[in-house]
């Protein structure tokens, strides 16, 4: 038996139970987690935003050690590092076929198994976004598991599962941030801490934060911003006088709100760009008018995972940090157990904080 957060139905607290995981079958793997990041998507399962069967355990941004692997694993063995994985590409849907990995038609799959059950009555339980990171162990599908780099602490390296894939890949896959350019990022939390530093590995000449907290403007410094805005209705005018009232060339909405990604695309310059990160509830919705859309000439996209491949991004990220390019433990802001991550979801409701990370 292992500890693990439950969520016993959407929109109920969470709640702290022994579970019952089973050795691992052909093709799965047993991982001991070293830590395991607390993101928005977690809340966004929680609270309905997104769905998935319950009772799950949650948490999908995690690393740790194999503890055991059954028939047919061969790409890692008891005892070693790895980062879990939740959205494995299947390699053979339309997506796959064309590159996409990260629109993989099969990535989710997995959520609607019973993977473990509650160890005081049975009851089934499923696997969150297919990997139950909130636990202090999880039985994953092999596809689920990446060999963790060398010379990353298994802590830190939990990040590189979501938030440092999402944020790298935004700045550099989906918005492909030249050197040079003026970057805008919307909100600092983790995936935005993520963007601001990948926005400087980048090579962008100017880096604007914007968040509603008066306290993140030093964190988003060090994350590499060169100037901070809270955030008001007057946002896109103050950007727009940062920038010889142009506007940046890009803007990366971390966000999810409608009216945020209003305000990103408003404060990016003509024929600039806009790359959505959050994931806000289909009530969210975003207007634009025909004329506006003929005069600005801006592009506006959706962007999943950081449209990355971590099998391909990970190591360049691995890399970015072994050459001191890249800091992940500047990310989290709070170290807590378990029991933790409910007052961690309040806290990001609130926009406090960057990165909680659960450590085991």
């Amino acid at each position: 038996m292992v500890r693990a957060a439950v969520l016993p139905a959407v929109g109920a607290p969470l709640e702290i139970a022994e579970i019952d995981l089973p050795e691992p079958g052909p093709g799965q793997v047993r991982v001991r987690l070293a830590a395991a990041g607390v993101c928005h998507s977690d809340l966004s399962l929680s609270n309905g935003t997104m769905r998935v069967p319950v009772p799950a355990v949650l948490g999908h941004e995690g690393a740790g050690t194999v503890v055991a692997v059954g028939e047919g694993v061969t790409h890692v063995s008891p005892g070693d590092g790895v980062i879990l994985n939740w959205a494995p590409s299947c390699g053979s849907c339309p997506a796959c076929a064309l590159g996409e990995v990260w629109l993989c038609a099969n990535a989710l799959n997995g959520v609607a198994d019973v993977y473990a059950h509650r160890a005081s009555d049975g009851t089934d339980l499923h696997p969150g976004l297919n990997v139950a990171a909130f636990a202090e162990e999880t039985v994953v599908s092999s596809s689920c598991v990446l060999p963790a780099p060398d010379g990353v602490p298994l802590t830190e390296a939990a990040l590189l599962g979501c938030a440092v894939l999402t944020g790298y890949g935004a700045v550099h896959h989906s918005a492909q941030v030249r050197a040079g350019e003026t970057v805008a990022v919307y909100g600092v939390g983790g995936v935005g801490l993520a963007a601001l530093q990948s926005a400087r590995i980048a090579g962008a000449s100017r880096i604007v934060a914007v968040d509603v907290s008066p306290a993140k403007e030093e964190l988003a410094r060090a994350a590499g911003a060169t100037e901070y805005v809270i955030a008001s209705e007057n946002t896109a005018r103050e950007i727009r006088g940062l920038t010889g009232k142009q506007g940046v060339d890009v803007a990366i909405e971390c966000v999810g709100r409608a009216s945020t990604i209003r305000t990103a695309w408003d404060s990016t310059r003509r024929g600039g760009r806009t790359t959505v990160v959050g994931i806000g509830g289909k009530d969210q919705e975003v207007t634009f008018n025909a004329l506006e859309i003929f005069h600005w000439g801006r592009t506006l996209s959706g962007c999943v995972y950081g449209n990355t491949d971590p099998s391909r991004d990970v190591p360049i990220l691995a890399e970015h940090v072994r050459e001191g390019r890249l800091d992940l433990g500047m990310l989290v802001t709070e170290r807590i157990g378990l029991e933790g991550i409910p007052a961690a979801f309040e806290n990001m409701l609130a926009g406090k904080g960057g990165r909680a990370l659960v450590t085991f």
